[in-house]
């Protein structure tokens, strides 16, 4: 069973101020993301925050977190990879 996402308020403002392409290509990163929210090939868990995932794109970064027992993945943010990990440590 695949999962459904959810974005945050923050990650949905993201998404609407990047171009056709980039937001295509991270569209598409989240419909995989769908069906294997755990993928080595799709993502790393969070060094700084446990249980907390992240997943490159190009130079964007998809941060979020999976609840399993609603069979949700709940994103975060998508930011630009010169802000993200800036933002976490803070």
């Amino acid at each position: 069973m695949k999962y459904t996402v959810s974005l945050s308020k923050e990650a949905t403002k993201e998404l609407d101020r990047l171009d056709r392409k980039t937001e295509k290509r991270i569209q598409d990163r989240l419909d995989e993301l769908t069906a294997a929210p755990y993928s080595d090939r799709l993502s790393n868990e969070l060094v700084m925050s446990p249980g907390r995932r992240y997943s490159r794109v190009g130079n964007w970064r998809i941060l979020y977190q999976v609840i399993d027992s609603q069979k949700v993945i709940d994103v975060s943010a998508v930011q630009h990879r010169s802000r993200v990990y800036k933002e976490l440590k803070k």
